[in-house]
């Protein structure tokens, strides 16, 4: 097995864990929009004449729209016509996506099909806000397959904040603890770990920080591979 898939975290030898529950990230863990999303803030800064960094962008990965409009101002100011930007942003990544649609991260279909076949519940709990996620399973052609889901713009305090996370576990009835939560960004991971979830890290973009990595329970090469867990505990 590649060295890189199915790392074992500081908790591999506590026993022997099965998750009663799956909570899933959207973006860049289901979906491949990070990438597309990232060139269009890119795209929409150029055009106001913004020098903004992709690394300043990347950074917003995982986060909500409040978090990514404190992050743009402290970098660039107070000044930073943000609430604008993003509007344009978001116009230039549905029409792009209204075009080209979108597509599923390895392993996605593999994944969800063994949750169904093991009767594992599991949910949705995304930094994006409930519109623009649902148009995004939807455009994916996966809005049916979702029932439970808690976005962005329903919890107080986004991610790196549990929040979301605990909201979720909340809605699937099951206590965090026994929950298996699977995110590709430091914000998700270090939600997990606060609220008491084991993590599963499987990259897209960005590797996150030090921090971030030192609470992941496995990391996996992508969502086919994390199977593994459902079907051979660890």
């Amino acid at each position: 097995m590649n060295e890189e898939k199915m790392k074992k975290g500081p908790e591999e030898n506590a026993g022997r864990f099965s998750p009663k529950a799956a909570i899933l990230d959207m973006d860049g863990l289901m979906l491949d929009t990070e990438g597309p999303t990232v060139e269009c803030w890119l795209e929409i800064c150029r055009e106001f004449g913004l020098p903004v960094s992709r690394d300043t962008v990347i950074r917003a990965i995982g986060i909500n729209e409040p978090a990514t409009r404190a992050l743009f101002l402290g970098e660039y100011g107070r000044n930073f016509p943000f609430d604008e930007i993003y509007r344009e942003v978001i116009g230039l990544m549905k029409r792009r996506m209204d075009r080209e649609g979108i597509r599923h991260r390895p392993g996605l279909s593999a994944f969800l099909d063994c949750l169904a076949e093991r009767g594992i519940p599991f949910a949705v709990a995304t930094s994006t806000g409930r519109e623009t996620a649902l148009w995004k399973l939807e455009k994916a052609g996966l809005r049916g397959r979702f029932p439970l889901m808690v976005c962005g713009d329903e919890v107080k305090n986004g991610k790196p904040a549990p929040d979301i996370f605990l909201a979720a576990a909340a809605r699937l009835g099951v206590n965090p603890a026994d929950c298996a939560g699977f995110e590709d960004s430091g914000p998700g991971l270090l939600g997990l770990a606060a609220a008491g979830i084991r993590s599963v890290f499987i990259r897209d973009i960005p590797e996150p920080s030090p921090e971030a990595l030192a609470g992941v329970w496995r990391r996996c090469g992508d969502l086919a591979e994390a199977r593994e867990i459902f079907i051979s505990p660890s």
